[in-house]
C-alpha cells in the first residue's frame, strides 16, 4: 500500500485543505475534520497510510 505526505493548508470548519507534498501538485483535497487527528493546524504534516492519516513529518526531497 502506498503512503502519501500532506500539509494541511487551511481549515474551514468541519474541513481541512490538504496539499500533497511528496509529489509536485498544486492539487487541494478537501478532507473531513472527523477523519484527520484532532490536534491539526494550519501547517501541520500528515501522513496517509493504510487509509488512516496521522501526523508525520514529511519525506525529505
Amino acid at each position: 500500500m502506498e503512503t502519501w505526505y500532506y500539509e494541511v493548508v487551511s481549515i474551514d470548519g468541519d474541513y481541512a485543505n490538504l496539499k500533497r507534498t511528496d509529489i509536485e501538485s498544486d492539487d487541494i483535497k478537501l478532507v473531513a475534520r472527523a477523519l484527520l487527528p484532532p490536534e491539526i493546524a494550519e501547517g501541520s504534516r500528515l501522513k496517509y497510510e493504510m487509509m488512516t492519516y496521522s501526523m508525520e513529518c514529511s519525506p525529505a526531497h
